[in-house]
């Protein structure tokens, strides 16, 4: 049935499918990024290559990842401002952990994954306990694990980097988990990318089709009134916290196995590259509105930025402000179609009163 909406005048207004398809969270991104696609397929010919695109794929999900985490937090009503170091928290402890006492790395996934918990559950319980600003709760928690990580790190293995540890017990079936390659059609994907898209697919699922999900928006848009229907808020909050710190462990785990060592100073700024990708798919910055399916394709701007400034021979350092640039036109773009789908002339309207009862 085509949704209707009445006017001031007790007209009613049918809405095209065009101007509803406009007014989704991605359709601001979706249309952005055939516009990148189209310019860089234009201006730079190994980007329409195969390999190229898988290429493109990886860096998307290596990013969007933590950015599905992040948009639902957002979704939420808060922001994380340590998910870029804790992606290295999580590295840095599993490596150490395994090194350090002669363990499987099992052993040190397994204890970064419980460290990368408690920094969300942490996180979720300092906003909950204090009623203190997200922004300022994890920029704290940012500052803190940053100093840990180069610390720590220096003072066990003297060093700013972990020692390799590519020939240690379990390494190999864990490079399979988390950071190995599938030949597909003849091309070589990261299995990253599948697992980006599969927890995409879960995140879409959660968000849409169960309860939690009509919780994280009803926290989103107020978490008073939330709290008033009966929402337990307080459990929203920690668990998105600790979504974010799920994710972080899945990326780090990646670049620990993909690299077979870890820099303790990585990380820093990612956090802003995470939530760029959710708001390049719809999440606006005030919570209770965005979706899955638009963090994806915000995701995948970004990768085709990064690469395809590469393809076409660009100076790479213009990198950033390309992404700045179309952060803003995104968030415009986003602004407007949605305002136009509101406002858009309607294609058919009920009969008016009758002439005498005028």
């Amino acid at each position: 049935m085509t949704p209707v909406s009445q006017t001031a005048t007790g007209t009613v207004e049918r809405r095209s499918l065009p101007l509803r398809l406009l007014a989704r969270p991605e359709a601001g991104a979706l249309l952005g990024a055939a516009a990148v696609f189209a310019l860089f397929y234009a201006v730079a010919p190994p980007f329409r290559q195969l390999d190229s695109q898988a290429t493109v794929l990886y860096q998307s999900s290596t990013l969007g990842i933590m950015a599905l985490a992040v948009a639902l937090l957002m979704i939420g009503g808060e922001f994380d401002l340590s998910s870029g170091v804790a992606v290295t928290a999580s590295a840095l402890t599993a490596s150490m952990t395994a090194f350090q006492f002669t363990l499987n790395v099992w052993s040190g996934v397994l204890a970064a994954l419980v460290l990368s918990l408690a920094i969300g559950a942490f996180n979720g319980a300092m906003l909950v306990k204090t009623r203190l600003p997200s922004f300022l709760i994890t920029l704290g928690t940012f500052l803190m694990l940053q100093g840990l990580n180069l610390a720590l790190t220096k003072a066990i293995t003297g060093n700013v980097t972990t020692d390799a540890i590519g020939d240690m017990e379990g390494f190999d079936q864990a490079r399979a988990v988390f950071a190995s390659r599938i030949d597909i059609a003849g091309t070589s994907v990261r299995v990253t990318v599948l697992w980006w898209l599969g927890f995409a697919c879960l995140a879409s699922w959660v968000l849409l089709r169960t309860r939690y999900g009509n919780w994280v928006f009803a926290v989103g848009g107020g978490q008073d009134s939330a709290r008033a229907m009966g929402v337990p808020v307080t459990f929203v909050k920690i668990s998105l916290f600790m979504t974010v710190g799920f994710a972080a462990w899945f990326t780090g785990m990646h670049q620990l196995f993909a690299f077979d060592t870890v820099q303790s100073n990585a990380g820093v700024g990612n956090e802003l590259l995470y939530i760029a990708a959710a708001v390049l798919g719809g999440c606006l910055l005030t919570g209770g509105y965005g979706s899955i399916g638009g963090t994806v394709i915000g995701a995948y701007l970004f990768g085709m930025v990064s690469q395809g400034i590469v393809y076409a021979n660009w100076d790479p350092d213009w990198f950033l402000f390309f992404l700045g640039a179309m952060l803003l036109l995104a968030t415009l773009l986003n602004l407007l179609v949605r305002r136009r789908a509101a406002l858009g002339t309607p294609v058919r309207r009920r009969a008016t009163a009758p002439r005498e009862a005028r």
